[in-house]
């Protein structure tokens, strides 16, 4: 998989704070994009969010429990 950086670039002339309870068009626009575009974004996302650690894996943990005997 390439970067995603190369998908996705920041347009600050475009960018603006508006309060959380006005509406916009958010869902509007993801709805025109395909299943694998929102899934990259998801991707570019969550390594912006966790940086490094995204690309490590998750432990499993097993543990198990005895039924009691009623």
């Amino acid at each position: 998989m390439t970067d995603a950086r190369d998908w996705y670039r920041l347009d600050r002339s475009a960018f603006s704070v508006v309060p959380l309870d006005e509406q916009d068009d958010e869902g509007a626009y993801w709805q025109t994009k395909t299943p694998e575009e929102r899934m990259r974004a998801l991707e570019y996302l969550r390594r912006m969010a966790y940086g490094d650690a995204a690309t490590a894996r998750l432990q499993r943990v097993l543990s198990v429990a005895e039924l009691g005997e009623d």
